[in-house]
C-alpha cells in the first residue's frame, strides 16, 4: 500500500539497487515536490562521475537535472564537491584525476547546503555501497550524512534480492528507510507487480510510488507518479 510523503520539508539521502536504475530522477522528483510546496530545497549529488563540455563548462546531467529542480540556487563546488570526467566507478575516477575524495570535505559542502535550505535532498552515486577510496564507500558517506534513506529499486529480473539487501545494509548502517520507490526501468518485465508486492512484504518501510517508463522523463512526470502529498497543516 503506498503512503503519503511528509507535508513538511524533509531532507533525505536517495540511494539504489544498482547503478543507472533512475535514482536522480526520483530525487529530482523529490526536490521538484518540495519546491512547489513553496519550501526552501536544495539539492546535492556529492560526487558524480562522467561530463561532457558543454556551454564552457564540463557538465554532468545528473547534476543539472537537480540543480534545474531546486528552489534554492548553490555554486557547483558546493552541491556536488568531486565532479569526475570518466563515466567510471567513482574511486576509480578519483584516481585518474589524482583526487583524493575526502569524507569531511563532502559533510562540509552538506552542512553550508543545509544551513541555506529548508531540506536537502542528496543524490548518492551507484548503489548503497559503491567505493569512494580505499576506506570509504557511499554507505560511510550516508551515515555521516545521518539523513532518512529513500530506496529506488529499479524493476526488473532480480530486483526483490537486490531490494532486500541493499534495505538490510542501510539497516545495518544504523539508518531509516524512510521510504521506497519501484521504477520500471524494464517496461517488458513479466510479473512486475507481483515482484513489487513480495518486496512490499518484506521491507519495513512504505512504498512511496511506482515510477512508469515514461515518454518524457522529467521530475514533473516522476512527481505526478509519487504518493500526493499531505497537507502542510
Amino acid at each position: 500500500m503506498n503512503h503519503s510523503l511528509p507535508g513538511h520539508a524533509f531532507s533525505c539521502f536517495v540511494t539504489g539497487t544498482d547503478t543507472e536504475i533512475g535514482k536522480t530522477l526520483v530525487a529530482s522528483a523529490l526536490v521538484y515536490l518540495q519546491a512547489q510546496r513553496g519550501h526552501r530545497v536544495a539539492a546535492m549529488k556529492p560526487i558524480a562521475a562522467g561530463t561532457g563540455w558543454r556551454n564552457g563548462r564540463w557538465c554532468n546531467d545528473d547534476v543539472d537535472t537537480l540543480a534545474a529542480c531546486a528552489s534554492v540556487a548553490l555554486p557547483q563546488q558546493i552541491t556536488t564537491p568531486y565532479l569526475f570526467k570518466a563515466a567510471a566507478a567513482p574511486h576509480i575516477a578519483a584516481r585518474l584525476e589524482n583526487v583524493l575524495i575526502d569524507r569531511l570535505h563532502i559533510l562540509s559542502c552538506f552542512e553550508q547546503a543545509r544551513a541555506q535550505s529548508d531540506a536537502v535532498v542528496v543524490e548518492g552515486v551507484g548503489g548503497f555501497c559503491v567505493p569512494l577510496n580505499d576506506s570509504y564507500d557511499t554507505a560511510d558517506m550516508a551515515k555521516d550524512l545521518n539523513l532518512p534513506v529513500i530506496l529506488v529499486v529499479g524493476m526488473r529480473l532480480g530486483c526483490i534480492n537486490q531490494a532486500l539487501l541493499t534495505a538490510e545494509a542501510i539497516a545495518k548502517r544504523g539508518l531509516k528507510l524512510m521510504g521506497w520507490v519501484a521504477n520500471r526501468v524494464d517496461e517488458q518485465m513479466l510479473y512486475a507487480q507481483e515482484n513489487i508486492q513480495a518486496i512490499a512484504q518484506r521491507i519495513d518501510a512504505p512504498l512511496w510510488g511506482t515510477v512508469p517508463r515514461l515518454e518524457v522523463a522529467s521530475a514533473a512526470a516522476a512527481a505526478a507518479c509519487l504518493s500526493a502529498p499531505i497537507s502542510n497543516h
